[in-house]
């Protein structure tokens, strides 16, 4: 165990996130990216033909969340797939193997290896890498084997830690390498409890709210504050990174908190901030809200013609994605108003309250130009209307267009 890669010497002692297999018959975990309609929105323009055969590879799976939701997503489908899981924990594995095996699910190849490794197994039409390449020795390289491993009309969605969300704890991770860095994985977790229980109400990570997995389970716990590789990207620097890689980013998670005018009224403020490049505004608008614990994106390499899907097609299929269709119309009708909570903070957009019957339909099954026939507006008209639908929708990961309930 002495000369073990201490990352790996980690996730075999404590396989995060914590699962137990036997939970797989009460609730399915999801998340972003990699959920069927995210992949189709922003990789595959709202227009991937789920019946076609997809080769998946889900880089760095862990305990096997990313995997899992996928996986039992495209099988209730009934969508042909190859899901190749890497990880180098035999442990990890282990539990993803068990979850998998819970839900009688066949359609996953697992493996034990490195992400590096991912070239020799592609190409693949869709890469999952999710809170892995801020902890390699050369994170460059993930996004640099990763890229190359794509299909040349793929595309991958990324999770990294973000900076200023997680204030305090890279100052406690610092405090904890200096007093215990050479201990066993349970002697660490042991002082690392000792010193929260200490922490002054002071200490920048004692006055974030927003981060809680040391309250949670002793894995939790050691990924957020005993890692010993952890290096986060700003919103910048992971644009920088795909650049580098060959990608070029399809679209952030969620769209509107990387563009200042969500947090701004300010004409003069907006006048300044709108000469920036697309990059520099999302660095700022990060700074500004200071909340993302996280950065999700999807890329597709450089070379490939745009891929996000937007309202201007009458064969677009429109999805309220995680929402219910019904829930949200009558909010609508009644308060005229949108309402976003993202880590601690509330946003709000105001809404038509005409619009209410149209969001009503929204069934994921449904065309836009079915739903302006029923609407008996000309398509112009209506898609004036959708739009005011679609921007705050869009923005905050809501509204999205996929085939993948089509048919079902």
């Amino acid at each position: 165990m002495r000369f073990m890669d201490p990352v790996k010497r980690q996730y075999e002692a404590y396989p995060y996130p914590a699962r137990d297999p036997a939970e797989e018959a009460t609730r399915l975990i999801e998340g972003s990216p990699s959920h069927p309609v995210e992949i189709d929105h922003f990789i595959f323009s709202g227009k991937r033909d789920w019946t076609q055969p997809m080769r998946v590879l889900v880089a760095g799976g862990g305990t096997g969340d990313a995997l899992i939701m996928l996986a039992q997503l495209l099988h209730d489908r009934g969508a042909p797939a190859e899901i190749v899981y890497l990880d180098m924990s035999t442990a990890s594995r282990e539990i993803a193997e068990a979850r998998a095996a819970a839900r009688g699910l066949k359609n996953i190849d697992f493996r034990t290896g490195d992400l590096l490794t991912a070239p020799e197994l592609g190409p693949f039409d869709y890469i999952d890498c999710c809170g892995v390449l801020h902890h390699l020795p050369t994170p460059q390289a993930g996004f640099d084997a990763l890229a190359e491993a794509l299909a040349p009309e793929g595309g991958m969605g990324v999770m990294v830690y973000a900076p200023f969300g997680r204030a305090g704890v890279y100052e406690a991770q610092a405090m904890l390498h200096a007093i215990c860095s050479d201990d066993a994985p349970e002697a660490q977790v042991d002082v690392g409890k000792r010193l929260l229980h200490e922490l002054p109400p002071s200490n920048a990570f004692s006055r974030n709210p927003l981060v809680g997995d040391h309250k949670d389970t002793d894995a939790g716990l050691y990924d957020l504050l005993l890692h010993s590789r952890d290096a986060p990207y700003t919103a910048p620097e992971l644009l920088k990174a795909f650049e580098t890689a060959g990608l070029r980013l399809a679209g952030f998670l969620e769209p509107a908190r990387y563009e200042p005018q969500t947090y701004l009224r300010d004409p003069e403020l907006l006048k300044r901030i709108g000469q920036l490049d697309v990059g520099a505004r999302a660095g700022f608008a990060e700074k500004l809200a200071s909340n993302m614990k996280v950065h999700i994106a999807y890329a597709v390499p450089a070379a490939r013609a745009k891929s996000v899907a937007a309202p201007a097609s009458p064969s677009a299929v429109p999805v309220l994605h995680r929402t219910d269709a019904k829930a949200l119309a009558q909010s609508v009708a009644s308060r005229g108003r949108l309402r976003f909570s993202v880590d601690g903070l509330t946003i709000e957009r105001g809404a038509d309250r005409k619009l209410a019957p149209l969001l009503a339909q929204i069934d994921g099954k449904t065309s836009l130009g079915a739903l302006q026939q029923r609407s008996g507006a000309d398509w112009m008209t209506f898609s004036a209307a959708f739009g005011k639908l679609y921007a705050p929708l869009d923005g905050f990961n809501i509204l999205r267009f996929s085939r993948f309930y089509e048919g079902r």
